[in-house]
């Protein structure tokens, strides 16, 4: 089956429906039908691609299309789909990380097939999105002709899938969010910290120092995985330099002191494992991270 002849409708045209809609008419796909809440961007979605009408209701967009994408906002995917009325057969797919299929209840009693595509990516702007999306792993929730076409726009986009059930998507979405979203929190928090130096360094020039060490540790868990690619003071059990860190977090950023040592003792385990530590200094670092009584 030629997957491009398929007509595809986008209802939400936010930073992830453009994204995702132009990169797949760069690839071929027929992207003929968008509508917003906002009509900007439904006009700035359409400049891009060919062939695009803008539609004033997510009525007329599932009307036109063979599949339908919807990629507003998560709270918002429930009630759109519930708005339309669905032909038998149709196929709606939306892009939520955290949700299952439940989402789409009112279009499947419809006899409508649903499914689910999370791009896990970052989507901070349009530009960076584009770019980052070929080649990213997604979160499938479908089944049948529709978990084929699925798949075959992330073969098309050089990615990699895995196939979820509904009630793993939400600790799927939890982990996306350790991994990308408490990475920037974490780096705020540093550049805070070159806040309280003698002379004060900008946070721009902070973030400028601290991304090769960023990019350094990414590439050591790319290329080495864990528990290979940890470093640092409790890989080596330096007890010492620990107790400096939060002595020095006491008196300057108590705040973190908690946080400090709750994200050390989860990493007493990864150098464990690495066989940086022997249970000894494990239990002496335990001790030292415990938590305030």
């Amino acid at each position: 089956m030629n997957y491009t002849q398929i007509q595809l409708g986008f209802i939400g045209a936010g930073t992830l429906g453009t994204a995702l809609a132009t990169t797949l008419a760069e690839h071929g796909y027929q992207i003929t039908a968008v509508t917003s809440r906002s009509r900007a961007s439904a006009v700035r979605l359409q400049s891009k691609i060919s062939g695009c009408r803008i539609y004033p209701t997510p009525q007329q967009v599932a009307e036109n299309v063979d599949i339908v994408f919807i990629t507003t906002p998560d709270d918002s995917i429930a009630p759109v789909a519930a708005s339309i009325t669905w032909q038998p057969h149709q196929q709606v797919i939306h892009c939520s990380g955290a949700h299952s299929l439940d989402l789409l209840a009112a279009a499947q009693k419809q006899g409508a097939i649903a499914g689910s595509f999370h791009p896990l990516q970052s989507f901070a702007d349009l530009t960076q999105a584009q770019a980052n999306l070929p080649g990213s792993f997604f979160a499938i929730e479908a089944e049948g002709k529709l978990l084929s076409f699925l798949e075959e726009i992330v073969s098309t986009l050089n990615g990699t899938s895995i196939v979820l059930r509904g009630k793993d998507k939400v600790l799927y979405h939890a982990a996306a969010v350790f991994a990308c979203n408490y990475v920037a929190t974490l780096v705020k928090l540093a550049v805070d910290l070159w806040q309280s130096f003698a002379e004060p360094v900008q946070p721009a020039q902070a973030i400028s120092a601290l991304m090769p060490l960023l990019k350094g540790t990414i590439a050591n868990i790319d290329t080495l995985g864990l528990p290979q690619a940890l470093t640092g003071p409790i890989s080596r059990g330096d007890d010492e330099t620990i107790k400096e860190h939060l002595h020095s977090l006491q008196e300057t950023a108590p705040a973190l002191v908690e946080l400090y040592k709750e994200l050390g003792r989860q990493t007493v385990p990864i150098a464990l494992a690495k066989g940086g530590l022997d249970n000894i200094a494990a239990m002496r670092l335990y001790d030292l991270l415990a938590k305030r009584k």
